[in-house]
């Protein structure tokens, strides 16, 4: 609901507004974002430095005073504005009309109300006081609402704690107001953005110095202080001329509300001394917050463009009670333990060299995980009807000019000049799978067309983005695209869907499925997006797992399934994907003969299940912590001589099992122990150690253990090499030889 009131100050609007009304959000610089190490603010490549107006002095280093005194004089003339146009809110409040309003519970129950004088608290505080104040936020008929801003007239109610998403996301993001705050005050400075991310919050400032680790405590002692003093959070729309007004000391402030702000009004909040562009809600007061950490710090660049000002950012993390605080940071100590760079190195899976930042450097350890899952993948893509091309690395610019990504996408695409055209490697392979489609007339009897595709993709992320197998320049995905006629969405977004059951299931993931909807942009006719729609969510519902509607934020081509998997630490991570796209066969002209001798157009489904190997390694790495499974294991087996005169049996055996595909190395160093061997192998995280001596030699077995010292005893060389074969094709994440 959007009410404009207009007060006798003509340069003052009163707007209850909508989520989309308020354009301007401190999650706009989430999307790329350059970092690069903790230290050393430099200039970016365009030349242009970090000196801005309004104070910015000391602090820096971990030296100097707590806090700037005086504070940067900006700050008191923007509270004199603030006051002055609140002062008018205020006035308008009381002169706004009450009326009788009825309040729908998530239950159905009607509760009684006042316009412009109940707000969500009161409906919280009249159930229950417990309710009240463990509630974060609130939703006002689908959008969240502050829980003190009042009602506007008849409406539903739903009140969200600290536990749902949602609730993290405004407590988090209230936290980053606190930390811009404190900023503020011990930097001065000009704030740019500082949103609520997965796990905390970020806030990056403009100034001349670098913040520093030493920094951390005394940034905690302002945010605990304001903490204490149970700041309110307090909303004000505010008219462009105002806000240019207000922020007109600070650059980035006033670049947002030119280039961003196209609404005639947007909303600041205000707690403390802080007064930030921002469209919120937020928690009550900052008192909320009882527990915060300072994390970490890096330098970045304005809206991740290194052209532009370096800046730094300070992250950190909050919660509501003490408890949740102590179980984050014993979280943190086992994700540290499971770094996937961390034990890419220790196991010599994988590595990456500055001279190809981005690109991994897979060794023979890591070739072998790398390979196991191309295959597996390779094997289903076989049962389930796809068949596997390959497709050029290289192609003209003009190809994706015509798909449309040249448009919106070339600064990610690596591009150069041969011959006087321009050409780039390819970002991916849908533009290059519609060639193939469309280089000669198909039939309908050729659809559903299941093109899959493991092509080396490249795409130009910024080098402080770059992070281990997660984010990488150079990647392979299992990427597969169906083309197909309208009546055959269904059943092939139930083939998908079945698809990542089946090698999600086999990972050990459990995973949650979201209906990605019409965004607000879009192509096409409204009509084709409606039954694109219901046929995903005949789909979904087929498919029988839970699901939930994820409105507007659908691709502008097309509706699509976002798929998110939890690993064994609970984290989520987005790999999976299924997209339905009716603009590239536009855009392409693809056709096929349809029963009836006319032509008509196909519809392309994207989709992937693993994503790119690369991340998908990283994320297993980490799932496993480092003990892979037998079947995707890169050390399954140790054989072990006690003595040098069992070598040769050793070697024996190794190339039985050889023979059948099961990795296996033999220890022959004749310096160390027997004891020393089979600890070096559990270590190395061989899944079984094999233990020969004369006994077994004279029998023809081995004595088997495991790297968790499990010992199973004597077995036959071909018992055992079927119990292991039997393991390795069964991919059982559990190392059982029954």
């Amino acid at each position: 609901m959007i009410i404009a009131r207009a007060l006798t100050n003509t340069r003052f609007l009163i707007r209850a507004m909508s989520t989309e009304d308020a354009v301007v959000t401190d999650q706009m610089a989430a999307v790329t974002i350059e970092e690069t190490p903790k230290e050393g603010g430099k200039k970016g490549k365009g030349g242009k430095n970090n000196k801005k107006k309004g104070g910015g002095g000391g602090g820096g280093g971990g030296a100097g005073p707590l806090e700037l005194s005086p504070w940067p004089s900006y700050i008191q003339e923007r509270i004199d504005l603030f006051d002055k146009l609140y002062g008018q809110y205020d006035e308008f409040l009381k002169s706004a009309e009450r009326k009788p309003i009825k309040v729908t519970l998530p239950d159905g129950k009607i509760v009684e109300g006042e316009s412009w004088t109940t707000t969500p608290y009161d409906v919280a505080n009249g159930i229950s006081s417990g309710l009240a104040n463990n509630s974060v936020i609130s939703k006002v008929n689908g959008t969240l609402w502050d829980l003190d801003r009042p009602l506007e007239g008849d409406c539903s109610i739903e009140l969200l704690n600290f536990d749902s998403q949602e609730g993290k996301e405004v407590f988090w993001h209230s936290t980053a107001h606190v930390l811009g705050e404190a900023m503020e005050r011990k930097y001065g400075g000009c704030l740019c953005y500082g949103p609520p991310i997965d796990g905390g919050f970020y806030y990056d400032i403009s100034m001349e110095q670098s913040v520093c680790e030493g920094d951390y405590a005394g940034l905690e002692t302002i945010m605990k202080n304001i903490v204490k003093e149970k700041q309110p959070f307090q909303r004000l729309v505010m008219t462009k001329e105002d806000l240019l007004e207000m922020f007109k000391y600070n650059e980035f402030k006033v670049r947002i509300i030119n280039n961003k702000i196209t609404t005639p009004t947007t909303t600041v909040y205000r707690c403390g001394p802080l007064i930030d562009l921002c469209r919120g809600p937020h928690v009550r007061n900052t008192g909320k917050i009882k527990a915060l950490k300072v994390t970490k710090n890096s330098a970045t660049y304005w809206e991740g463009n290194c052209e532009a000002e370096s800046l730094q950012r300070v992250y950190g993390v909050s919660f509501p009670d003490n408890k949740q605080m102590k179980e984050w940071k014993v979280f943190q100590e086992e994700a540290a333990k499971r770094d996937h760079r961390k034990i890419g190195l220790q196991q010599e899976l994988f590595f990456f060299n500055e001279l190809s930042a981005g690109s991994c450097f897979w060794l023979p350890k890591g070739t072998i995980i790398f390979n196991t899952l191309q295959k597996w993948i390779q094997g289903e893509y076989h049962k389930r009807g796809f068949t596997e091309v390959i497709t050029p690395n290289i192609y003209n610019t003009k190809l994706w000019e015509r798909s449309g990504h040249w448009e919106h996408y070339a600064e990610n695409l690596f591009s150069f000049d041969v011959e006087k055209e321009k050409y780039a490697l390819k970002p991916m392979n849908c533009p290059g799978h519609c060639i193939l489609f469309g280089h000669r007339p198909r039939s309908w009897r050729e659809l559903p067309l299941r093109l899959a595709d493991f092509g080396v993709l490249h795409r130009n992320e910024l080098s402080g983005a770059l992070s281990g197998l997660t984010r990488v320049r150079r990647f392979q995905q299992d990427d597969a695209h169906i083309f197909c006629a309208p009546d055959q969405i269904v059943d092939e977004i139930r083939g998908c869907l079945d698809f990542l059951r089946a090698v999600y299931g086999v990972l050990g993931f459990t995973y949650d499925l979201k209906l990605s909807t019409r965004p607000e942009k879009y192509l096409g006719e409204i009509e084709v997006w409606n039954d694109a729609e219901a046929r995903l969510k005949q789909a979904l519902d087929e498919f029988g797992e839970g699901w939930e509607v994820n409105p507007g934020d659908g691709a502008f081509y097309g509706p699509k399934i976002d798929i998110t998997v939890k690993d064994a630490l609970r984290r989520s991570h987005q790999c999976a994907t299924i997209q339905l796209d009716f603009q590239l066969p536009i855009r392409f002209n693809l056709l096929y003969n349809a029963p009836d001798g006319t032509e008509k157009r196909p519809v392309i489904v994207h989709r992937a299940v693993l994503g790119s190997i690369e991340r998908m390694t990283g994320i297993l790495t980490e799932h496993f912590a480092g003990k892979w499974p037998f079947w995707l294991s890169p050390r399954q087996v140790m054989i072990v001589p006690v003595m040098p005169m069992f070598n040769d049996y050793a070697c024996q055996i190794r190339d039985k099992l050889h023979n059948q595909n099961i990795v296996v190395d033999t220890d022959l160093d004749d310096g160390a122990t027997l004891n020393k061997k089979v600890r070096n192998a559990q270590l190395a995280q061989y899944n079984f150690i094999f233990v020969v001596g004369e006994k077994e030699q004279g029998s023809g077995t081995v004595n088997v253990r495991t790297r968790d010292n499990v010992v199973h005893g004597e077995f036959t060389v071909e018992i055992i090499t079927e119990k292991l074969v039997k393991l390795r094709d069964c991919k059982s994440n559990l190392d059982n030889l029954e």
